[in-house]
This record gives C-alpha cells, sequence and structure tokens, in this order.
C-alpha cells in the first residue's frame, strides 16, 4: 500500500485537489480495501482513468461526467478483455461511491454506465490434465534448494485447490496434524479460514520440504524466497510474481507446452476430482466457494467431451 497510495496521489487530477479529497482519495486504498490484490487492481484503474482524464482536459474530479466513463471504456473495449474492462469500470465505480460518501464529488458518474456484456459458464485459465500434472511434478530437481519447495507448493495447489494468494500466505503453524493425519489450514477470501487433510502425496511432499528447510518458529513463512545472497532459502515469502516464473519455468523444463499459470493447479485439481467421480457440492466446500456456480468455471470436463466429438470429423 506504501507505493501504490503515493503512485495515485501523482495523478494531475488528484495532486491539483484540495487536502481533503486528497486525503478522502488515500483512505479508499488505505481503509476501504484489505485485499492487497485488490487494492493493486483498483489503483491501476483509477491511475489509468483519471490519467485519461487529465490527458483530455479534465482537472476536476467534480468535472467528470458518466460521458468521460464510457469514453473510457469504450477505448479500454478495443484493447482488452470483457471480464478486465468489468473489473475497471467496477473499480472506478466504488472509487467514486467512496468519495460521494466523503462529500467530495456530488454523484456517481460511473453508476449509470453499463459495462460490456459477458456471460462464462467455463473459465478462462489454462489447465493439465492428469498426465501433464504428474510429469510436471515429477519432472521437479529435487537437488536444487527450491526443489522440495516447488513441488509442495504446486501439490499444495493441485490437491488442495488452494489459491496461490492462500497458498503463499501460509504459515509453518498452518501445516499441523490432526488424527495422526497432515492438515493445512488455508486463508481464502474474505478472511475466511478454511483447513482440510492432506492427500496422502501431499502429505509426503510437504513432511519433505518441511524436513529438510527448517522453517523456524511457527509464524515463520511456509514458502520462501532463494536468497541471493547465501542460494538457499531465505526468511522472506516467496512472491505471486516469483511463483509464476517458477510455475513457467518448471513446464518448460518438463516439455509442457501449455502457458499455465498459478491458477492452473486449482483448475487442474477440480477438473481431475470430478473426473474421479467427486460431486461438484464437495468441489465447492474444498475450494473454499460459497456456491457450486463458482466451482463450475473450474469444471473443464466438457473440454474432453468436445474434443472426442471433433474427432468424429473423418475425411
Amino acid at each position: 500500500m506504501d507505493l501504490i497510495v503515493p503512485a495515485t496521489l501523482q495523478i494531475p487530477i488528484v495532486a491539483e485537489a484540495s487536502a481533503q479529497t486528497r486525503m478522502r482519495f488515500m483512505e479508499f486504498f488505505a481503509a476501504a480495501i484489505r485485499n492487497p490484490n485488490t487494492r493493486r487492481a483498483y489503483a491501476r484503474a483509477a491511475t489509468d482513468f483519471l490519467t485519461w482524464c487529465a490527458r483530455r482536459g479534465v482537472r476536476d474530479l467534480a468535472a467528470i461526467s458518466p460521458m468521460h466513463i464510457a469514453g473510457w471504456i469504450e477505448e479500454l473495449g478495443r484493447s482488452l478483455s470483457a471480464p478486465t474492462v468489468k473489473q475497471r469500470l467496477a473499480a472506478v465505480r466504488h472509487l467514486f461511491d467512496w468519495l460521494v460518501t466523503g462529500q467530495v464529488v456530488p454523484h456517481n458518474p460511473a453508476a449509470s454506465v453499463r459495462g460490456p456484456a459477458h456471460s462464462a459458464r467455463t473459465g478462462r485459465t489454462p489447465v493439465l490434465n492428469a498426465e501433464e500434472a504428474r510429469l510436471l511434478i515429477d519432472s521437479i530437481d529435487l537437488a536444487a534448494p527450491t526443489g522440495l519447495r516447488d513441488r509442495a507448493l504446486i501439490a499444495l495447489m493441485v490437491y488442495s485447490f488452494a489459491r496461490i494468494g492462500a497458498a503463499l500466505a501460509m504459515k509453518r503453524e498452518d501445516v499441523f496434524v490432526q488424527g495422526r493425519r497432515l492438515w493445512v489450514r488455508l486463508q481464502e477470501k474474505g478472511g475466511k479460514r478454511h483447513a482440510m487433510p492432506c492427500h496422502h502425496l501431499l502429505e509426503e511432499y510437504l513432511t519433505e520440504y518441511l524436513e529438510a528447510s527448517e522453517c523456524g518458529s511457527a509464524k515463520a513463512p511456509l514458502f520462501r524466497a532463494l536468497s541471493r545472497r547465501t542460494r538457499q532459502l531465505g526468511d522472506t515469502p516467496l512472491s505471486q510474481a516469483d511463483a509464476f516464473a517458477m510455475v513457467r519455468r518448471r513446464a518448460q523444463a518438463a516439455g509442457i507446452a501449455t502457458k499455465i499459470c498459478n491458477h492452473t493447479f486449482r483448475a487442474t485439481g477440480i477438473t481431475t476430482y470430478l473426473k474421479n467421480g467427486g460431486t461438484l457440492e464437495n468441489a465447492a466446500v474444498m475450494a473454499g466457494h460459497a456456491s457450486t456456480r463458482t466451482t463450475q468455471l473450474y469444471d473443464r470436463r466438457s473440454e474432453d467431451i468436445t474434443l472426442a466429438e471433433v474427432e468424429r470429423v473423418r475425411l
């Protein structure tokens, strides 16, 4: 947040506003948004929109009209996907709601602006099949300091359906024994704490990683970044960007052409679970979803059916 707020204050419309307006603007990111990923996304959207307005001669927040919002959305739609445009519109709408309640502007110019139409029954996250996921995990070089860590992290996302943010936020104490079985505790969206027992392979990988890594105190980060000085695992948690680079590097080394991301393993785990007879309701509970409609976005079983049908076209 310390890096986000000063950056947004440099936008001309905000920089030239009153002290009350600047304070209210900072409070939106500091007090109204708790999730750091959401904070970054909203700051990016606000910066983009207000910079766009400044380039068109708008110097006052109160002078922004629905026409400005609509023009910005129209321009974004030429280069970005509909979900991304809708997310940025939501960010600006929430920002102006906050400014209205703080009596900075009289009305919300984004309230009446409609975003692009978008409806999805399946997500767009690249998914690996069970054989590819197994190949990726088995291909990891365990001799390197990061080998056991990377295998444990990928397995955690596959076998527990964990989000990358929840996985990287784990502390050493979030892996514990209960009923003679290893369990993991995840901090999900909305502050929800979710615990579940480990798959036997995940238990094996986590145990080997913990025994070799010497995590130290219970409050220490579970998945730690590599220290540039010692070339060993340090005391700082692994970042999402570094995790993304890691999984892309591991996939390339394993000969997997699919352009995977951190979220791939959550979708892979859910799809594999459902293919093996799991129920959508239990998958939603395991994934920490409030509704099975969200879980369905990760279900890619229909893609196998589509491929089989396409192959029926024989010439």
